[in-house]
């Protein structure tokens, strides 16, 4: 966020309908730059740095999207069964964008 004016504005950041991510936000180069560390699918959103002086304000809202790989939510489990018995097996991944989850028995969709 760099803003130049005189006398020289107080650098302020804010997350639109939400609140920095706590212990994980850090300022640079006196507040201009917003550091995030450990960003995860919750730090997407619109941030607004606001320029502040006696003369007046400026703002301007940088869009975040986070994106990711599939992950497991749960993990799948080996299952075994006898002859005759129910079982059920559950896929929990998700991910941005969101993962399609196909199934297939021994490589053959079912």
């Amino acid at each position: 966020c760099f803003c130049f004016s005189r006398p020289t504005p107080v650098i302020r950041w804010i997350k639109e309908g939400g609140e920095l991510p706590a212990n994980r936000t850090f300022f640079e180069n006196f507040k201009k730059t917003l550091k995030i560390i450990d960003v995860s699918e919750a730090d997407s959103g619109n941030y607004k740095c606001i320029a502040r002086n006696i003369l007046g304000s400026a703002h301007h809202v940088i869009s975040v999207t986070v994106k990711a790989a599939p992950y497991w939510i749960t993990a799948p489990r080996n299952l075994v069964l006898s002859p005759g018995e129910d079982g059920t097996l559950i896929c929990r991944a998700n991910g941005n964008p969101k993962p399609n989850i196909n199934w297939l028995a021994n490589g053959v969709p079912i």
